[in-house]
């Protein structure tokens, strides 16, 4: 049969990720580094993942397949993500989605330039040492962040400020509840933050397997809450130090909702 299937550049792909959770059928997965369609039976064609891949390496083509988009394997292939399916008619405003692809963030739904969703495009801030190191009882004090993006779904693997670093990996919520964040934690180090709860714990830890196995990080400060989902995080590095191959000396801060260390 012909039909309309995502087809992924792998050398265009510079293994950012942003593909995976904007697939709704959890067809398209990292692996080795690079985005990869997992099966043609989870793919319906539609191309929600278009508009986020700042590298233009996803494209939806007619093609010849054996394999018809299959519903209820992709319940089973999300149930065993731990992820629910959602049917199309329930999805927010879908067919905004199948006609926009995201074009707020692009320009347009198929552009076919190299413009960048501005959430990822990466950028560095060179700081002068006296510069945010003020630890004063004064209430504003300088951001302590040294590059962008920071959410761990958007950095890259590559991401050059991540090589040789001190990672700090944060639970996001976390500098709403902890108020001294920049100061105590992020100090001279890369940021990576996430949700284990809300996001793809497989997806996290295939992203993390890729930095430490090729980013050589020095040390690993990992900071979240003291509610139990917020634990997963530490579960989640560990399994991608594991499968990395790396020892990498790792630190674990928690936070209490009151905004304490323990």
């Amino acid at each position: 049969m012909i039909r309309k299937l995502v087809k992924i550049d792998e050398d265009k792909c510079n293994g950012c990720g942003q593909c995976v959770p904007s697939c709704h059928e959890g067809a398209i997965q990292l692996i080795n580094g690079k985005a990869r369609l997992t099966a043609e039976k989870y793919c319906d064609g539609l191309g929600d993942c278009l508009g986020t891949c700042p590298v233009d390496a996803i494209t939806v083509l007619e093609r010849e397949t054996s394999e018809d988009y299959n519903e209820e394997a992709v319940k089973t292939h999300l149930a065993g993500m731990g992820k629910k399916f959602i049917p199309r008619n329930e999805l927010q405003n879908p067919e905004k989605i199948h006609s926009n692809n995201f074009a707020h963030a692009n320009g347009s739904a198929h552009s076919h330039g190299n413009t960048a969703c501005p959430s990822a495009a990466m950028r560095s801030f060179k700081r002068q040492p006296d510069e945010g190191h003020a630890d004063t009882g004064i209430a504003e004090q300088r951001s302590e962040l040294t590059h962008w993006p920071v959410q761990l779904c958007l950095v890259s693997p590559s991401a050059p400020f991540l090589q040789n670093a001190d990672l700090l990996i944060s639970a996001d919520c976390v500098p709403f509840a902890y108020a001294g964040f920049h100061q105590k934690f992020l100090r001279d180090k890369a940021l990576l933050i996430g949700c284990p709860k809300l996001d793809d714990a497989g997806f996290y830890r295939e992203k993390l397997t890729e930095i430490f196995r090729n980013c050589n990080v020095k040390r690993i400060s990992l900071v979240h809450m003291e509610v139990p989902c917020c634990f997963g995080l530490e579960a989640i590095i560990k399994e991608a130090l594991k499968e990395s191959g790396k020892d990498i000396p790792l630190e674990r801060v928690v936070v209490t909702l009151d905004g304490n260390l323990r």
